[in-house]
């Protein structure tokens, strides 16, 4: 008998994402799965968008008062049904043959927790294109989270699109933080209980992302003081490479100093800053076949790093001078006892 499935959705504010997203699951290959959508405390909701689907998924929903997308997810978990949870953002758009990509990968290679990568869409905005470039780019610490071969460590799933076994949430009684960074708490928590983590390339998602620099710029800070969070539970997770955009933020900061105390050292700093422009502007128009998301992308590729770096010093700032065991849970904050 085949494996089956439970998607879980939590929802804030999103119908219509959710209706792309179901239309998606609609479409799948694989059939043997049910649907579990947590209504997360939304105003908008999508309860008339679920009514459309009802006979053609099986789905569960439940509308609760808000509590972050981590322990919505959890109620997810607990009223699940599946032998094995995939998590998805209500952003996510799929391919129809996605299920069947992971079920054949869990029958060849069995991972207790898998992560996909994400991409743009063709009928994605230029801004969204420009920003999914930035997020998965190579030249941008983005590439490194949907890479086998990541630089910080043990590959660790994000829960925009991720798998667990039910053995998992057994063993970890899921999420113990909301927000700020609780899927990666998660991913290392799960992984230093012995379980198996990997990447599987192929199950990959359309990730929509945000629609505005304002709006990413926000999303991006929030995920740099999120790292810091995340070094609260686990220190060692704090890798070099995740001080790559603060390294960047206060190197371009410091370029018009340096045209005051060392000239030299300015025109090197702008023949750097330049190159690296450069390479950006080409790699995103080659790969978008735009020059107009190249030119987007460079400054995707400079809010994402700004953000990224602004959040992780105000958040590492605020943790140097807290008290010894400390944590802090997105909006909540708790003491060890």
């Amino acid at each position: 008998m085949s494996r089956k499935f439970s998607i879980i959705i939590p929802v804030y504010n999103r119908p219509d994402e959710v209706e792309e997203l179901l239309q998606c699951l609609v479409n799948q290959s694989y059939t043997n799965f049910e649907v579990v959508i947590i209504e997360d405390g939304s105003v908008v909701k999508c309860d008339n968008i679920i009514e459309k689907f009802k006979d053609k998924l099986a789905i569960n929903y439940f509308y609760q008062a808000n509590t972050g997308q981590g322990f919505a997810r959890n109620a997810g978990f607990s009223i699940a049904k599946g032998d094995y949870f995939i998590v998805l953002d209500s952003d996510a758009l799929i391919e129809a043959d996605y299920l069947d990509i992971v079920a054949n990968q869990l029958n060849t290679n069995q991972l207790d927790l898998y992560g996909g990568p994400d991409r743009d869409h063709p009928n994605f905005s230029p801004i969204q294109k420009a920003i999914s470039y930035s997020m998965t780019s190579f030249f941008t610490t983005g590439g490194i989270r949907g890479s086998s071969k990541n630089l910080g460590g043990t590959f660790h799933p994000r829960s925009f699109n991720m798998g667990l076994s039910r053995a998992v949430w057994e063993k970890t009684n899921g999420f113990i933080i909301t927000r700020m960074g609780e899927d990666i708490e998660f991913s290392i928590r799960a992984i230093s209980l012995g379980f198996k983590s990997g990447l599987i390339p192929e199950a990959f998602i359309y990730h929509k992302r945000r629609t505005s620099f304002s709006q990413f710029f926000k999303q991006i800070k929030f995920f740099g003081k999120a790292r810091i969070n995340i070094s609260r539970f686990f220190p060692k997770e704090l890798k070099l490479v995740h001080t790559f955009p603060m390294i960047f933020t206060l190197g371009c900061l410091s370029i018009p100093l340096f045209f005051l105390v060392y000239k030299p050292l300015f025109y090197l700093g702008i023949s750097l800053l330049s190159i690296y422009i450069l390479l950006n502007f080409i790699d995103s128009s080659l790969k978008n076949k735009s020059i107009i998301v190249g030119s987007l992308s460079v400054i995707a590729v400079f809010v994402q790093l700004f953000g990224y770096g602004i959040g992780f010093m105000t958040e590492g700032w605020k943790k140097i001078f807290e008290e010894k065991g400390y944590k802090q849970t997105g909006e909540k904050i708790e003491y060890p006892s």
